[in-house]
């Protein structure tokens, strides 16, 4: 394997991983053990389901928010691109307004005045929606970028040999599009994990509201936040690995 033009034995990389890992447990034994607190593991311990069920919820509601904001992305990259300056416009005012305010807000404001004003009162719903069009705006900005790094020379080779627009869309452009996304999508996957944390804002019974709770039972603040922290670094680190796999592999492969 190389690295910035230099190869890398795996004895090598093994060594140097197993060295941080030495570095950091030693830096955080130390921090831990200057530190004069009664631990309370035991209480904590009663409310272990607890736990269990509000990771279970981030999942779910993370792989929701992941496919509902795939479509949302795409219609959104398609409709800046419209030639109906209406659909382009309020396209690119959603991107805008998305990108450019807190996705705490945009939680409070959609389920307090929107929801509320359709009448929609299921909050696990209105968290999903936020989710989806928080992370919607930004996957249709690299859907659009990745539309638009295709040479022009594809798209006049198409319509040479008579394919129609739905046709390109099909044929040459959406499959370059997807090898292009599928690195920085599981990345994103990531961020919508750590991102629905925010959801507790609405009573959302999810990982860190369920853990705000068992703090609340127990005043264990350290005992109920580390576990919470344990639990998004097992939902995230596989895929951030995952991101850095596939973006090496279709590196190579473009």
């Amino acid at each position: 394997m190389q690295r910035h033009g230099r190869a890398v034995g795996p004895l090598t990389m093994i060594f140097s991983w197993c060295l941080v890992a030495l570095l950091t447990t030693a830096l955080f034994s130390f921090a831990f053990s200057q530190l004069h607190y009664g631990w309370n593991w035991e209480a904590i311990w009663q409310y272990r389901q607890k736990f269990v069920q509000g990771w279970l919820m981030t999942v779910a509601i993370s792989a929701a928010s992941l496919l509902l904001s795939l479509i949302i992305g795409l219609l959104a990259a398609l409709a800046r691109r419209s030639a109906f300056l209406p659909v382009r416009y309020s396209a690119v005012l959603y991107v805008e307004i998305v990108r450019g305010t807190p996705l705490l807000v945009q939680i409070l404001i959609l389920f307090y005045v929107v929801a509320n004003a359709f009448g929609m009162e299921n909050r696990y719903l209105v968290g999903v929606l936020a989710l989806s069009l928080f992370a919607g705006a930004y996957l249709a900005e690299m859907i659009r970028s990745g539309i638009d790094s295709i040479r022009g020379s594809q798209l006049e080779s198409a319509r040479a040999i008579g394919l129609t627009r739905g046709q390109t869309y099909r044929y040459v452009i959406f499959p370059q599009l997807v090898r292009q996304l599928v690195p920085p999508l599981t990345g994103q996957f990531a961020s919508i994990i750590k991102d629905s944390s925010l959801l507790s804002i609405i009573a959302v019974s999810e990982f860190t509201l369920n853990a705000q709770e068992v703090n609340a039972f127990t005043y264990s603040t350290l005992e109920s936040y580390l576990p919470l922290a344990l639990g998004y670094l097992l939902l995230t680190l596989p895929i951030s690995l995952l991101s850095r796999v596939l973006e090496r592999r279709f590196h190579f492969a473009t």
